[in-house]
């Protein structure tokens, strides 16, 4: 799998933190269904691993279900182990090297010139530019230009409003977390419909064309209609 490829493609990578597998689980079969199909689980998610498995036995091939998060190299194997489709990582970390080492596509995170090189002679598939947000696009726009050929994902602070500056600036797709999945992950939070509609202006913004998957029926959903 070529993950600079896909991600150019997807544009949109959702990143799910939820408090515990089923509600990533109901996250990730809304995003689906909405047209998001880049999605990682973090590992900061009690019983991720769980859920990654599941995601990837239960989602339709066409669907990419990554890894988040991955710190170590047990990580990375068990994030192999539970048939993650790639690894994400906050930096240059001991599961960024291991996951290089196996060949499991990596979104390798950095922030300065000298990281973002370290991480594609590591052998990373793109790199995260993490946090995006704390310069803007327009750090982005300068660290293309030594650079032209990096393969950037802008990550962290990243709304519907300002994803498409960082296109605009050089990135080839943006990681969203929070700004995408409010409270939806957490016991009591958002409604799904709310997440689907947040899904909605995210993809509208970057003129991303909305296919959904085949089917995500397997997934954990909506019991009822949930009023938003």
């Amino acid at each position: 799998m070529n993950l600079r490829e896909e991600l150019t493609e997807r544009k949109v990578l959702a990143i799910i933190r939820a408090d515990g597998p089923e509600l990533a689980l109901r996250c990730v079969r809304t995003l689906v269904e909405a047209g998001i199909t880049a999605l990682e689980v973090s590992l900061t998610t009690p019983g991720a691993l769980d859920a990654i498995a599941r995601a990837r036995t239960r989602c339709p091939a066409s669907v990419l279900i990554g890894a988040g998060t991955v710190l170590t190299a047990d990580q990375a194997d068990a994030a192999r182990a539970a048939r993650a489709d790639f690894v994400v990582t906050p930096g240059i970390t001991p599961g960024a090297r291991r996951s290089a080492a196996r060949a499991v596509p990596l979104l390798c995170g950095a922030l300065t010139p000298t990281e973002v090189v370290t991480a594609l002679d590591l052998g990373a598939g793109a790199v995260k530019v993490f946090p995006a947000g704390l310069h803007g696009p327009g750090y982005l726009r300068e660290l293309r230009a030594p650079l032209p050929h990096a393969p950037l994902v802008a990550v962290g602070g990243v709304d519907a409003h300002g994803a498409p500056e960082y296109l605009a600036a050089g990135a080839l797709a943006v990681g969203v977390g929070s700004p995408l999945l409010g409270s939806a992950g957490r016991e009591g939070g958002d409604s799904q419909d709310r997440l689907a509609a947040r899904a909605a202006a995210f993809l509208d913004g970057l003129a991303v064309p909305r296919q959904p998957a085949e089917s995500a029926a397997a997934l954990p959903g909506r019991t009822r209609r949930e009023r938003p």
